[in-house]
């Protein structure tokens, strides 16, 4: 059972080289190449460990002693993990999996300039992009972690604009920016101390049989928080999935048992009196 989940929010960078792609032959070592600059500018976001190292990203953040409790009690297996995700080591801003969600990330979702593969060319590309997506949680408030990003690229010494530059501005600006903004999705979090937490927890041991593992908040983002949010009401999750579904990945998947499980968790839950 879940009591949370993460919110998001959306950056999309992209720098600019010459007006429009030029001969590397020609203009290679001449115009400055945008995804040089990108991976500049992006490389210093994170250290060796991928922990974000812009100045107050994860300000207001604290764990105490039952959170830690909650979130050790999981049955996570490391080795698991890394074998599934065929990684040798996983990156440290928690010291285990469960840890790291407690924590807003900063990923790389896509990256894209000129060409690749067969359609690769041999050009100084005219833009770099990169499209960001920031995970948050309750304490980290997602309009001001994107204000974070930006000023620390402002101290990368970029020009920033929400639109194509115009040539004025190329001509009197080294490196320039566009950077285009989404919208904010909150993160939700109960108390873990909720006595529905507790009705729901008692209702799937007896239905199921079962310990029931309590995750604090997990790595996804449901679209109904902001009503959690507005209306303050304890709010939780009981996944359906299987673990290995694929989310937001090719051949994403539903096991044809998990939906005979669901209606068993459900029935549970639907049937049962509240004391």
């Amino acid at each position: 059972m879940v009591y949370g989940c993460r919110g998001i929010t959306t950056l999309s960078l992209t720098t600019h080289g010459p007006i429009k792609p030029q001969h590397s032959g020609h203009y290679g070592n001449y115009a400055p190449n945008p995804g040089f600059q990108l991976a500049e500018v992006l490389a210093t976001m994170k250290d060796a460990d991928g922990r974000v190292v812009i100045d107050g990203y994860y300000d207001g953040i604290t764990l105490n002693e039952n959170a830690m409790s909650v979130l050790k009690n999981v049955p996570d297996d490391a080795a698991t993990i890394n074998t599934n995700l065929a990684i040798k080591t996983p990156e440290k801003v928690g010291t285990f999996y469960q840890e790291a969600l407690q924590y807003p990330s900063l990923n790389i979702r896509g990256l894209g300039s000129g060409w690749v593969g067969e359609k690769a060319r041999t050009i100084v590309p005219a833009t770099a992009t990169a499209e960001l997506d920031l995970r948050l949680v309750p304490e980290s408030d997602g309009t001001r972690l994107k204000g974070l990003v930006k000023n620390h690229i402002e101290k990368q010494g970029f020009f920033i604009t929400d639109e194509a530059p115009t040539k004025e501005e190329r001509v009197a600006h080294d490196k320039i920016m566009t950077i285009t903004e989404g919208s904010v999705t909150d993160a939700f979090r109960t108390d873990l101390t909720s006595p529905y937490g507790e009705y729901l927890v008692n209702t799937l041991k007896t239905t199921l049989g079962e310990d029931v593992v309590q995750i604090r908040i997990m790595g996804g983002t449901v679209p109904i928080a902001p009503f959690i949010n507005e209306l303050k009401i304890p709010a939780f999750i009981v996944p359906m999935v299987n673990p290995d579904n694929n989310q937001h990945s090719p051949n994403e998947n539903l096991k044809i048992g998990q939906i005979a499980y669901g209606i068993k968790v459900f029935y549970g839950l639907m049937s049962s009196k509240i004391d």
